[in-house]
């Protein structure tokens, strides 16, 4: 437990009807003695005034928790008072008057992880769920919070764990004539892992694509219809739409949801050759966000020559009086997402007018395809690439288990390693400063 008490105003900057300051540490319960001038009964809400000396501050409730049974595990005292700006840093300033130093980013939230109360990829549900885009999201992000990952996590643990005690055996009674390799039990049991491994990899892929979304290139010549494509998709006049070549010069941005996953869509430039300083930065910018994209949409005339990368869409087909439909081709697609295999062979051709709204849902269910999501179960979880990277470094040891299953010595290390990769994402085997890294993203006051 820390020997520092720390406090901050856990509510949003601004006017408010409820400005709540949080304080934690083994220094609160003297705080609320001169704050509230009592010590208000664990859990049980006090309605009073709060003091600075002998004068009132404000009047409203507090809220006492004695340690261990609090949020953080320590000594924890919640001061509810009306939420003006000035109030609140008021209040702020008694407390640490008394003996609290200002709270760093996150650091409620790590004293909890710290003091055992939740592990780290609960931890992380924290600031997911308050960041959620979507309801999908931030049901996902409860369900993190409740440890529905934590528990699949831990189970892979245990029995990789129990796998690990079954090899070391033989290392350790070697005298023994009994090979407890030969009898088919631990590559049974590795199989097993192998498999689990796999579906928490899949539902892990589906949580990041929750949190993190899908980023969408919309490129082309001028004029092919793209400003018109961001606004049919977004529900929305985002873009500036004209007859006019060249109308966007500078990077559109646009947000939207497909199903609970987000779609952060970027419109640009027309690319072409220009005399236009301004123009040439615009057709700069939109190659770059072409390099880092999820996906490229690359929008091309409906009597225009098809490219041979990206998603094709054949835009304006109300003009020669075709149907909405998907055709694939052979070529190398540039897609690239989540899922593993991004340069295919098929290429996708997508037939729409964007001015019409024909075919959208058509583009829609193609960019949930080649992304792999899924429509979000109740077991959905969310995650983030950190625990995607830690699920790979795992399987991928499991993997070299499998191929060094002769020598009992590289088996049993690869299984060590496997064990640590996995523990990571619950914080068991993590270092400081991937500590320090993941709380420092969190919330003032959380």
């Amino acid at each position: 437990m820390m020997k520092d008490t720390i406090t901050a105003i856990a509510t949003p900057p601004g006017r408010g009807g409820v400005g709540i300051i949080r304080v934690s540490g083994s220094s609160a319960e003297n705080i609320s003695k001169s704050i509230l001038k009592i010590l208000p009964k664990s859990k049980i809400a006090h309605i009073g005034c709060f003091y600075d000396g002998d004068e009132v501050i404000d009047q409203g409730i507090a809220l006492f928790f004695k340690n261990p049974h609090s949020f953080t595990g320590e000594d924890t005292l919640e001061l509810h008072a009306h939420g003006g700006p000035v109030v609140l840093d008021r209040l702020l300033q008694a407390v640490v008057k008394k003996g609290a130093r200002l709270a760093e980013p996150g650091e409620f939230s790590k004293r909890a992880f710290l003091n055992g109360k939740i592990d780290l990829a609960q931890a992380e549900s924290i600031a997911d769920l308050i960041d959620a885009s979507s309801q999908q999201a931030a049901k996902s992000a409860i369900r993190s919070l409740q440890g529905e990952f934590s528990k699949r996590i831990y189970e892979l643990v245990e029995q990789m764990t129990e796998l690990r005690k079954y090899v070391e055996a033989s290392i350790d009674f070697t005298e023994e004539e009994i090979d407890l390799l030969a009898d088919g039990k631990v590559a049974e049991k590795l199989n097993a892992i192998l498999t689990q491994l796999a579906s928490v990899q899949a539902s892990a892929r589906q949580g990041v694509l929750l949190r993190e979304g899908m980023t969408v290139v919309i490129a082309g010549k001028p004029n092919v219809g793209k400003s018109t494509l961001l606004n049919a998709l977004s529900g929305r006049d985002s873009a500036i739409v004209t007859d006019i070549p060249g109308t966007t010069r500078d990077v559109l941005r646009e947000y939207i949801q497909l199903d609970g996953m987000p779609l952060h869509i970027i419109d640009t430039a027309g690319l072409r050759e220009s005399e236009d300083v301004i123009e040439q930065e615009g057709v700069r910018r939109a190659r770059k966000e072409m390099e880092k994209a999820d996906c490229v949409l690359f929008m091309v005339d409906s009597d225009d020559a098809m490219p041979d990368f990206g998603t094709i869409i054949r835009n304006k087909i109300d003009l020669i009086n075709e149907s909405p439909r998907v055709s694939v081709r052979g070529a190398l697609s540039s897609s690239r997402g989540l899922t593993a295999g991004s340069r295919k062979l098929n290429q996708t051709i997508i037939y729409i007018s964007a001015k019409k709204q024909l075919g959208i849902d058509l583009l829609e269910k193609h960019l949930k395809e080649i992304m792999g999501f899924n429509a979000v179960s109740e077991s959905a979880f969310i995650a983030r690439r950190r625990h995607l990277e830690a699920l790979e470094k795992a399987h991928q040891y499991l993997i070299a288990a499998q191929d060094d299953f002769e020598s009992i010595e590289l088996l049993a290390e690869n299984l060590h390693l496997a064990q640590n990769a996995l523990s990571e994402i619950t914080g068991e085997f993590s270092s400081d400063d991937l500590l320090g890294l993941i709380f420092s993203s969190f919330c003032v006051g959380k």
